[in-house]
């Protein structure tokens, strides 16, 4: 897969993306913004695993965010089971010196844009840490909506924090 977006792309990730995914991973600031089974630090061991893991996706579920020079951020979309089987849920991540330009904002819209068109999907959500404004503002600058606040939801570097919810409907 691979969608342009003028300066930046989604692509498919490659073997050759390693050495950047460890460049731009494997960073505190961009590690307090996820989950933590994105590892920190983020080693190239770590890399090698999520490439492989990638690989075999099937369908392919995450994505390569590149500048002309290479990987500078990832994508993905976890689709959910049962009688959540329309709903899927969508992260993001770019590398530190990549914020602030409005990329991820273009990839979110681009991304869930391409996930409607190509997928029986009706509902996209993202979850995102009270302690990040930015990624609030790339997910309402993207089309999506606050849908709620999951009190005291998430424990990250040993603070308990709010959780919010966004979420896109298909058009």
């Amino acid at each position: 897969m691979r969608l342009d977006l003028a300066d930046v792309c989604i692509r498919s990730f490659r073997r050759d993306d390693a050495a950047a995914l460890v460049r731009e991973a494997d960073n505190r600031a961009v590690w307090l913004t996820l989950r933590d089974r994105f590892p920190h630090p983020y080693t190239a061991t770590d890399a090698a695993a999520f490439l492989t893991a990638v690989a075999a996706q099937a369908p392919e579920s995450d994505f390569a965010i590149a500048a002309p020079a290479g990987l500078i951020g990832g994508i993905g979309v976890q689709r959910q089971p049962d009688v959540h089987r329309l709903s899927a849920e969508i992260g993001y991540w770019l590398g530190e010196a990549y914020w602030r330009r409005g990329i991820a904002t273009r990839a979110v819209r681009a991304f869930t844009e391409h996930l409607f068109a190509t997928t029986p999907l009706e509902r996209l959500q993202a979850f995102v840490f009270a302690t990040n404004p930015a990624s609030t503002r790339v997910l309402e600058k993207a089309g999506y909506q606050f849908e709620g606040r999951l009190r005291r939801a998430v424990l990250k570097d040993g603070r308990l924090l709010d959780q919010l919810v966004y979420a896109a409907l298909r058009p």
